[in-house]
């Protein structure tokens, strides 16, 4: 049977490019894999999947019962297909806390690192065998990293991290700053996508304090194009949040040049929220967020409900 290797749900750059990384290390060592998306991955990752020579994977909307799979970039089964916990669970790669909920058949490798990137945890695991890898598949990992890490400026950064994505553009000679450059472009043309689109398009679901809070955060180093829509986003913010089944949408629009998130105040509830969570002061219906880059490190572990 092929085994499937896929990320998480709105499918970023790193969970678009680590399943491609992991299928290309697996078949290398003589396991049938192949990648897959759980939806449509953002502009930033369908740039880079071109960039480098590559289709993007088939997007699937679950596994069948027994399917063999090796889960990269989340271990919560809430950014996971619905049947997860019947398939054949292999393997977990990943950089996020640990969630909880998943059960496998069999005992499995789980591989969860402190790094900022799931695609340098790969590279470590490949031991000799990254020398092997071709030009597009360090492309790939280089990309995942400037992308999770924009270009070195979240707090999520570590040396190792770092010191990868210089060893690879050396190697590609790529001048990094104006590929990250590059790659920072691609993510910030949204004008194709709905207001809801953009809701959802990289977010994760999260629960505290008894609130379910869908935690939406884009990332762009033209943050004017997304605040000149704020008025109808914020029209949207309650419609997708009774759609998904939670209770409020929170969004950050993180500006990667100036180091600093911008987060939507649509109505009192998700004002508390900020007061409480970044010590703000909120008077209007948004609030900047001065050094806030990282939802893993700086958002999720401050919400207060």
């Amino acid at each position: 049977m092929t085994t499937l290797v896929f990320g998480h749900k709105a499918p970023d750059t790193d969970s678009t490019g680590s399943p491609l990384i992991w299928e290309w290390f697996l078949n290398h060592t003589g396991i049938d894999a192949k990648a897959a998306l759980l939806g449509t991955p953002n502009t930033e990752a369908a740039f880079v999947a071109k960039r480098w020579g590559f289709d993007l994977p088939e997007i699937i909307s679950d596994v069948e019962n027994d399917q063999s799979c090796v889960i990269v970039d989340t271990n919560n089964p809430a950014e996971l297909p619905a049947n997860i916990n019947n398939a054949d669970v292999l393997a977990i790669i990943d950089h996020h806390k640990l969630a909880g909920g998943l059960e496998t058949k069999n005992p499995i490798n789980i591989t969860i690192r402190p790094l900022a990137c799931t695609a340098t945890i790969m590279h470590q695991m490949m031991g000799d065998k990254a020398a092997d890898m071709p030009e597009g598949i360090k492309g790939l990992m280089l990309s995942c990293i400037l992308s999770d890490t924009l270009a070195f400026r979240s707090p999520t950064t570590t040396s190792m991290d770092k010191d990868l994505a210089e060893a690879l553009a050396k190697d590609l000679k790529i001048d990094l700053e104006a590929y990250a450059s590059e790659m920072f472009e691609a993510k910030s043309d949204v004008s194709a996508f709905s207001d809801a689109e953009l809701l959802r398009m990289d977010s994760k679901e999260y629960g505290v304090d008894g609130k379910k809070f869908r935690v939406s955060v884009l990332e762009t180093t033209a943050p004017k194009i997304i605040l000149d829509r704020k008025a109808s986003i914020m029209e949207t913010m309650p419609k997708v949040a009774k759609e998904d089944g939670v209770d409020e949408v929170l969004l950050f629009v993180v500006d990667i040049l100036n180091e600093e998130a911008t987060m939507f105040i649509p109505n009192d509830v998700v004002k508390t929220v900020a007061e409480k969570s970044f010590d703000a002061k909120v008077d209007g219906d948004s609030v900047v967020l001065p050094g806030i880059m990282s939802r893993k490190k700086q958002i999720i572990p401050n919400l207060k409900a």
